[in-house]
């Protein structure tokens, strides 16, 4: 028989039983869709991590105070964003210092034990631009409110506080004293902790708030090709007394071990959508071995008009073959929309690596070639008068 014809062939039990066809070829497009979704979306997942990584870049590096070597809290010199700032390949340099007794509540009537978490920190003007933040209401703190009671507030922390916009009029209590709402941030991904925080400037924390002027985080921003030289350099440019007393860390890498932890998180959810596939396989080999006892009489007819066992065989291959590419293509197309779906919902780009599509096609085609082998021999061994004599 010519391909065309095998083609025919294979399709007339298809279409004789279709519900039965339909329900087999579902079982491998779910186990087909399930693994394209899991690499889609993982996929889709990296290459916006890429993009935000490029946009914010990976030369942003924080220093905090460690622990002293009797195991107590250190301190920064007050000097230490200064000379942090001297160090040649660095191009930005910003800090923020946390202030101790200083809770943030939307109203003096609410109890001094509910603090929701909300931190209050002092902050230089060069901060926005040096961790890549960005305000989405008001206006980030100038020269003249950072000498005022004013605060620009993290996104976790308008949330919480149920403000949805900054305002001469909207007024947020920190340390027991008002400070003015003049702006509200968007997240910041390479510096979370501030999105729980409301921040102050740093003289006016001087002024109303008690701060001794001591930092708690500097970030820095330098070139790329000197991250690794200046990460060398910034413990002892911070505090050259006691630099083991100071911590260096590179929010980036904190973003890239997300990343690992999701692929890790993705094998596994392959695996089980492995699983569902081989479900889906058993299922075409029991449709196939059905098949072939119910259309006996059929196999003794057609080898008694002189079909030879490799054109039954070839027959039952091909109707393997046909339902299981049936439901790969499905799986594909429901897994490319799964993915298009929840990558669109989240903002993301949507990418489906062309290796997965073609993969999980061809992965098909391998369990439809495996579930139809053994009721095609089995088909094909059936004699002619055996065949027609079955009841």
């Amino acid at each position: 028989m010519r391909p065309a014809d095998v083609l025919r062939v294979g399709g007339v039990g298809l279409r004789t039983r279709p519900l039965r066809a339909f329900l087999s070829a579902l079982g491998i497009a779910i186990g087909i869709a399930a693994m394209i979704a899991v690499v889609g979306i993982s996929s889709s997942s990296r290459a916006e991590l890429d993009r935000m990584l490029a946009t914010l870049g990976t030369n942003l590096l924080t220093v905090s105070p460690g622990s002293t070597f009797f195991g107590e809290d250190a301190q920064l010199p007050v000097e230490s964003v200064a000379m942090i700032g001297r160090i040649g390949p660095v191009q930005q340099v910003a800090a923020t210092a946390q202030l101790a007794d200083t809770p943030v509540y939307r109203s003096d009537r609410i109890p001094r034990a509910q603090t929701g978490g909300l931190a209050t920190r002092a902050t230089s003007l060069e901060l926005l631009d040096t961790v890549g933040g960005e305000v989405v209401s008001g206006s980030w703190l100038n020269a003249a409110t950072a000498r005022y009671p004013a605060t620009v507030l993290g996104a976790a922390a308008a949330d919480r506080l149920g403000l949805g916009a900054a305002g001469t009029d909207v007024r947020v209590q920190i340390g027991g004293r008002w400070f003015t709402v003049v702006g509200i941030l968007a997240p910041v991904p390479l510096a979370s902790e501030l999105d729980s925080t409301a921040l102050v400037g740093w003289s006016a924390a001087g002024s109303y708030l008690g701060f001794d002027g001591h930092p708690t985080t500097v970030y820095t921003r330098s070139a790329d090709a000197h991250v690794a030289a200046v990460r060398d350099v910034l413990a002892a440019t911070a505090n050259p007394s006691a630099p083991n007393e100071v911590d260096v860390s590179r929010p980036s890498d904190a973003l890239a071990a997300q990343q690992a932890t999701d692929e890790a998180f993705t094998g596994l959810l392959l695996g089980l959508g492995a699983v569902a596939l081989l479900v889906g396989g058993v299922g075409v080999a029991n449709t196939m071995v059905i098949s072939v006892l119910e259309r006996r009489a059929e196999i003794g007819l057609r080898r008694s008009l002189g079909a030879t066992r490799g054109q039954v065989r070839t027959q039952f291959l091909a109707e393997s073959l046909l339902l299981s590419a049936l439901g790969g293509l499905g799986g594909v197309l429901l897994g490319v929309a799964v993915t298009a779906g929840y990558a669109l919902s989240q903002g993301w780009p949507t990418v489906v690596p062309a290796w997965v599509s073609v993969g999980g096609v061809g992965a098909t085609l391998v369990i439809g070639a495996v579930a139809g082998l053994y009721p095609a021999i089995r088909a094909a061994r059936l004699s002619p008068t055996e065949a027609l004599a079955t009841p």
